[in-house]
């Protein structure tokens, strides 16, 4: 066990004073600071690359999260970039207000309640010009329009739409993107290292792309595809988690299904190593607002090999567990059956076991929508929120009325530690 697992065991077991007589309340997570992050408009975050962000400032940047080299700091990523979906002649139509935004990652410093962005890296294709996050291939991916949902763009085989993020050891990162889905290694400059897809999807971007993934996660719901990744520096290797179930064989199956699943790759080569199913809750218990079809996996972090820490959420209700798949069966290269995997869990096939760790809906205060979530020790929990760019509706000028929704980092001291866990703070040290 780590020295900083040590110390948190230690310093827990310290707080816990039993009183003879008296009744003993249990212990509660808490939030010990709660800090916005800077949101300049979106022309000034890239200078010379946004020439009009129609009112709109950065955000999107909670779409993940993972502690940097110093304390009080944290890397985080933005989405594809700011994205609506409004109605034109009765149909919806996905829009994209600043299509020449490129998603950048952030390092984003807290010093006595105080946020500034520290760091700002673009991401780059191989010639070093910034990528988009526009839809990928025409037939697959949504049709990209301007921002009053009345002119279509071209389509970019090589934009992204990127969520979580980890340090890869050597300066870069690795980072998931909903897309192809697609697992996508960056340098320290930015620049697109390898992109691995899906077997058989053809995309021909300005950076190296492999179709090394099982070609099943290629049937990925529209906007679903990966957003949640951990390391396992033990392992040299990566976990993802798909969002939500797969439209395999079709969307109505995946909109119905409580069957996700976890691949593991091989950072070294990119190749996957494992595959288990994953049962997300009961959307009627979870969350009665909401359809099964809002269930989804948005983070995850690797405690010890085979065990991770995994958030499951709606909207409004986050919830983090436990997950063991040591005794799962690893259905790795395990021929696709009828009925799938995602309308019916074979006899044969034993899913992650899994546990209630932090019920992130009973902590008062959290914002909705939470995407980043990083363990820094046993017992502090960072979460961010992804306030999709303050996307509202857009005046006749074409300029943005902005929802008003922050992009928060919020720090929480858990009750009990989460045991076992080898946290990024031990990578640093």
């Amino acid at each position: 066990m780590s020295r900083s697992v040590v110390a948190g065991l230690a310093a827990a077991s310290a707080l816990f004073v039993v009183v003879p007589g008296a009744a003993q309340a249990a212990p509660e997570p808490r939030v010990v600071s709660d800090v916005t992050i800077p949101a300049p408009p979106l022309s000034e975050f890239e200078q010379g690359l946004v020439k009009d962000d129609h009112g709109v400032k950065l955000g999107g940047v909670g779409s993940g999260l993972y502690p940097a080299h110093l304390r009080g700091e944290y890397w985080m990523v933005t989405d594809r970039g700011p994205n609506g979906e409004p109605k034109v002649n009765g149909e919806k139509r996905r829009t994209f207000p600043v299509p020449e935004f490129a998603p950048a990652i952030v390092r984003v410093a807290v010093r006595n309640g105080q946020t500034r962005i520290a760091q700002t890296i673009t991401i780059k294709n191989a010639d070093g010009t910034p990528i988009t996050g526009l839809s990928n291939l025409a037939g697959r991916d949504e049709v990209p329009y301007t921002w009053d949902g009345q002119t279509q763009l071209s389509y970019d085989p090589g934009g992204l739409d990127t969520e979580d993020i980890v340090t890869d050891g050597r300066g870069g990162f690795w980072l998931v993107d909903e897309y192809a889905p697609s697992l996508v290694h960056v340098g320290s400059d930015g620049r697109i290292l390898a992109r691995y897809v899906p077997e058989g999807l053809q995309l021909a971007a300005k950076y190296p792309v492999y179709d090394t993934l099982p070609a099943v996660f290629a049937t990925r719901q529209q906007n679903r595809g990966f957003e949640a990744l951990g390391v396992s520096r033990w392992e040299h290797a990566l976990y993802l988690a798909v969002q939500s179930p797969l439209a395999n064989p079709d969307k109505k199956t995946g909109k119905a299904s409580s069957t996700a699943r976890i691949l593991r790759v091989d950072l070294r080569t990119g190749r996957p190593t494992g595959e288990w199913a994953y049962t997300m809750e009961d959307v009627a218990t979870f969350d009665p607002a909401a359809q099964q079809g809002d269930m989804k996996i948005s983070a995850l972090n690797v405690l010890s090999p085979g065990r991770l820490l995994l958030e499951e959420r709606t909207d409004a209700v986050a919830r983090l567990y436990t997950v063991d798949l040591r005794k799962a069966t690893d259905v790795l290269g395990r021929p696709e059956t009828t009925p799938t995997l995602e309308q019916s869990v074979p006899a044969d096939v034993t899913v992650a076991a899994k546990r209630p760790a932090v019920d992130l809906a009973a902590i008062p205060g959290l914002p909705g929508k939470i995407e980043g979530v990083t363990l820094v020790d046993p017992r502090t929990l960072v979460i961010a929120n992804d306030n999709d760019f303050g996307l509202g509706t857009f005046g006749p000028d074409g300029k943005l009325i902005d929802s008003g929704v922050a992009s928060h980092l919020v720090t929480i001291r858990l009750a009990r530690p989460i045991t076992g866990a080898w946290t990024a703070q031990d990578d640093q040290e």
